[in-house]
């Protein structure tokens, strides 16, 4: 089973690699991230380890075999106890579970190591995959929203540590 990692410096060639082999598997679903992303990705993958190191957001990678990257589970605009959650999973790992394992344990990583007591998701309306993983999380529909000019819907989950543990 894959490892979920707290992002590092050196998951920079493997992450880099990860988002360029899955771009049009991730753009049928999420927005591109646009050309300049990939040009300027050392910088950015510095930005976010910063970013990082002052509490802001907190970025993982799950790691497979070899050091591959097989997704990213993210948590950013930490703030009075709760953070907004995104993540994506490669497409040769799709349909495995992968997501709704990462997506729990980043609810138990969010509430015994951040000291989160609530976690916010959002998704395209045809992003039916990522809404069953909401779902099979714990987490609720709250509403209606727009990403990138594409109508979605807004989740919550509430974090109990003491809940999450097994």
């Amino acid at each position: 089973m894959p490892e979920l990692q707290l992002l590092r410096h050196d998951h920079a060639a493997a992450l880099l690699a990860f988002e360029q082999e899955n771009r049009a598997y991730f753009g049928a679903s999420v927005p591109d991230r646009g050309d300049e992303y990939f040009a300027r990705f050392d910088a950015r993958h510095s930005s976010l380890l910063a970013e990082q190191a002052d509490g802001l957001c907190y970025f993982h990678v799950l790691v497979g075999d070899g050091d591959e990257v097989l997704g990213r589970v993210n948590l950013v605009d930490v703030a009075d106890g709760s953070a907004d959650l995104g993540y994506r999973i490669a497409e040769k790992a799709a349909g495995q579970g992968l997501a709704t394992t990462a997506v729990r344990r980043i609810c138990v990583l969010a509430a015994t190591e951040y000291g989160l007591t609530a976690l916010r998701a959002s998704t395209t309306l045809d992003n039916a995959g990522s809404q069953a993983v909401l779902a099979r999380t714990g987490f609720v529909r709250t509403g209606e929203t727009v990403l990138d000019g594409h109508p979605g819907l807004s989740y919550e989950r509430s974090l109990d540590a003491d809940a999450l543990l097994p």
